[in-house]
């Protein structure tokens, strides 16, 4: 395997864990990354997403509209504390409409919804619940037609457990799932997560923070603090996805976006900085 490295961590299951321990690093050979820019983003908390000329960074119940080429903050949607929107985790850009991964994180039970923006204006034009999940709703793509059957040219969604902030009774990461839905949000299919990529999110009992499809047809997913991006493909049976490739990268895991106009460009975010980082990807 192209990921094969020292055994990862276990997870540790502690409230009081202040950091996740350190990784022996992993780069897969023929798989790279490139950071071409930053720019500051008071938003980049939790996501970023992206279209032709604005990315949008995303943390929470705020989200702020920029220029790709300048960076320039030109538009912004508050929500407020306390209101309905509570935990927007990422968010992803189709025909004009900002979808932003919603969850009640902490709390528990876990709920879920998607909350859609138009990306002129910023305000908000549709909510689809998903209510009580099995899992809090973390990321979402639409599949390109190379996928799987399963899951080609459908809405595919990760809905994450945790196993200690916001965590539900007898659930920890490795219940995490990855989901297919059609047009209606109906379920299509379903699979898991490597249990060998879960030990290696860390010991703070995160899970999959970001995900979407990219060079190659691929899943690409990032964590929660490692610095990393995995790449997962689809088994040729049974349920489990399969991680082939690790790549460094300067983000600490959280949601990140394709450029749909710049093929292999990715946004990611570096939430200690408050930075949106545009970086390029190649593979093999």
């Amino acid at each position: 395997m192209g990921w094969s490295a020292e055994p990862a961590e276990k997870p540790v299951k502690s409230a009081t864990a202040a950091a996740a321990v350190p990784l022996a690093p992993i780069r897969t050979p023929g798989w790279r990354y490139e950071e071409l820019r930053r720019y500051k983003a008071p938003e980049a908390g939790q996501g970023v997403a992206v279209d032709r000329e604005f990315f949008y960074a995303i943390t929470n119940h705020t989200i702020g509209k920029y220029r790709k080429d300048t960076g320039a903050r030109v538009a912004g949607w508050e929500g407020g504390k306390g209101g309905e929107v509570i935990h927007i985790n990422a968010g992803f850009v189709r025909e004009g409409r900002l979808y932003g991964v919603h969850s009640n994180f902490p709390g528990v039970p876990m709920l879920s919804s998607l909350e859609i923006f138009d990306t002129t204006t910023l305000q908000p034009v549709a909510s689809h619940s998903f209510g009580r999940m099995d899992g809090s709703f973390t990321w979402l793509d639409r599949a390109p037609a190379t996928a799987t059957p399963a899951a080609a040219g459908r809405w595919v969604a990760c809905f994450v457990h945790y196993g200690d902030k916001g965590a539900e009774p007898n659930r920890d990461a490795a219940w995490t799932q990855v989901i297919a839905f059609d047009d209606e949000w109906r379920r299509t299919a379903g699979w898991a997560l490597p249990a060998d990529l879960i030990e290696r999110f860390g010991g703070r009992g995160f899970s999959a923070s970001g995900g979407a499809f990219g060079p190659g047809g691929d899943l690409y997913l990032t964590g929660h603090d490692n610095t990393e991006i995995y790449v997962v493909t689809w088994p040729k049976a049974g349920s489990v996805l399969k991680w082939i490739a690790t790549m460094p990268f300067p983000s600490e895991g959280q949601a990140f976006a394709w450029d749909p106009f710049e093929p292999g460009v990715l946004y990611s975010i570096q939430r200690k900085t408050k930075e949106v980082i545009v970086g390029r990807v190649t593979r093999p």
